[in-house]
């Protein structure tokens, strides 16, 4: 069907042979489909609510506008690229620096809302265009740079308002996603941050029961109060049905987040826009690492891919939520299950819009310890910098030549640096914007100006982001999931190591 949305039943739909998988058009029994989407939820929950939270925006909303995202991404697709649309990472830089200069939450998701519309636009344009256009304005150079100086921006913010918050619990929580990513494969690994999350949490109710209240700075305050490091008042509280709060002034002058209108200015939207150049490379690699698994050539589902992301940002933030991205995490219970049916990614959505209608589900969200937070998102953080550095090295960028050295160099350092260019009176680039500018603009400034054999050597590959990466000395085929290994099998030996 042109929606895709009329699974075929494989075999009996219980029972799969040792080389079978399920295609994106198949299923099996609705029981199974319904425990397979709940194991893409699980692996999605994590990341999903935390980086609303990082953002100061709603997570109940955002959890019930993820389901939302993803029922309209599987049909803008048609049902051939198997993905759920998760909170994205890349707009958190953005928003921080928006936040800094005074903004508030109408300003950011107004400024998120335009970089969907953008982004959707992109993908209209890669659909009938090709993608060979994308590949010459953002070469891997540029996109590895830009996701780079994303990831590394954030760092002030660990280290100023969630790390003060607990050290210890923090230290703790950080160590626990480590260990849970490495030392263990498979599932586990890919849901390292919900049960770092979990871990900090309850350590954070015990050292509550036993030593008392912790005297620290909370987030945005400053002066050390005392206080309980997992305070759950809000939940008991809040009631067990019902659509996500309007935004309100809470009686300490501080915005609770609920849904919203979103308001537009032109200093927020351009500190937002970088992130539109990461998520183009996430959904690219999302496609590619898909199309490989699968075996079916999705190269003509590129450009409605990264439409459909940007039409799932655009409704999200429409209502104050948040912006999506394609989840690398949800790859891994693909290759774990071997099970391609976008019939469970419906699944997923309609249980990600079930727990949304539960207030006390987002009251209990919101009260995760700022320690814990600080814990996972000190990983978290440094990821999203380390996946510019994967970019560059799947797709071999030659930083032995200028072209590619020099102006990253300078845009990097601008972005991590957070310098600042003051325009006029009223309007300034920094930070994430300016080092984006200069990170663009100065690279195809050095094509140009450069010698031919200069400009020869600087040619990269189309983007590659690293979901799907061959070349293990064991012969085993490793599939990354933001940084988290599993294993989907046999290497091909046949195959090219990048497409």
């Amino acid at each position: 069907m042109a929606l895709g949305l009329g699974w075929k039943l494989k075999g009996d739909g219980r029972t799969l042979g040792p080389d079978e998988v399920v295609a994106p058009d198949e299923r099996l029994s609705w029981g199974k489909t319904v425990g397979l989407g709940a194991q893409h939820v699980v692996a999605m929950f994590g990341a999903t609510f935390v980086f609303p939270l990082i953002m100061g925006l709603n997570p109940q909303l955002a959890i019930m506008m993820s389901g939302i995202a993803t029922i309209a991404f599987l049909l803008v697709v048609q049902g051939k690229v198997p993905s759920y649309l998760g909170t994205s990472a890349s707009f958190v830089g953005g928003v921080a620096a928006i936040r800094a200069n005074g903004g508030d939450s109408a300003e950011v998701t107004g400024a998120i809302l335009v970089a969907g519309l953008v982004l959707a636009a992109v993908g209209v344009a890669i659909h009938f265009l090709g993608s060979s256009v994308l590949h010459k304005v953002l070469p891997p150079v540029v996109t590895g740079a830009v996701v780079m100086l994303i990831g590394f921006n954030l760092a002030p913010v660990v280290a100023g308002i969630y790390w003060p918050q607990d050290q210890w619990v923090a230290l703790a929580t950080m160590l626990f996603t480590i260990v849970a990513a490495v030392a263990f494969r498979g599932f586990i690994s890919r849901i390292a941050v919900f049960l770092a999350l979990i871990f900090g949490t309850a350590l954070s109710w015990l050292l509550d029961s036993t030593v008392g209240n912790i005297t620290s700075v909370l987030g945005g305050a400053t002066e050390a109060t005392s206080h309980l490091r997992w305070n759950t008042g809000g939940v008991s509280e809040a009631a067990w049905f019902g659509f996500p709060q309007q935004t309100m002034v809470a009686a300490d002058g501080k915005e609770v987040v609920g849904w919203h209108t979103p308001s537009f200015t032109l200093t927020a939207v351009l500190l937002v826009l970088p992130a539109v150049i990461a998520l183009i490379a996430e959904n690219t690699g999302h496609v590619k690492a898909v199309a490989e698994m699968t075996g079916h050539d999705l190269d003509p589902m590129m450009g409605r891919a990264i439409a459909g992301d940007g039409l799932g940002t655009v409704l999200a933030s429409a209502v104050g939520g948040s912006p999506t991205t394609t989840y690398a995490e949800n790859i891994g219970v693909m290759a774990a299950t071997r099970v391609y049916s976008t019939a469970a990614y419906y699944v997923a959505a309609i249980t990600a819009l079930i727990f949304g209608l539960s207030p006390k589900f987002g009251a209990l969200v919101a009260s995760i310890p700022g320690g814990v937070l600080g814990g996972i998102t000190v990983v978290l953080y440094g990821m999203i910098g380390l996946l510019g550095a994967k970019i560059w090295k799947e797709n071999g960028v030659d930083f032995g030549n200028p072209i590619n050295l020099v102006p990253i160099a300078a845009g990097i350092i601008i972005g991590v640096g957070n310098v600042k260019m003051q325009l006029t009176d009223n309007f300034s680039l920094e930070g994430i914007a300016l080092g984006t500018i200069v990170t663009v603009a100065g690279f195809h400034l050095a094509r140009v100006i450069a010698p031919s054999e200069l400009r020869d050597r600087a040619d990269g590959t189309a983007i590659a982001v690293g979901d799907h990466v061959y070349g293990d000395s064991d012969g085993v085929d490793d599939l990354y999931q933001k940084g988290y290994p599993g294993s989907s099998g046999t290497r091909d030996p046949d195959r090219d190591r990048r497409p």
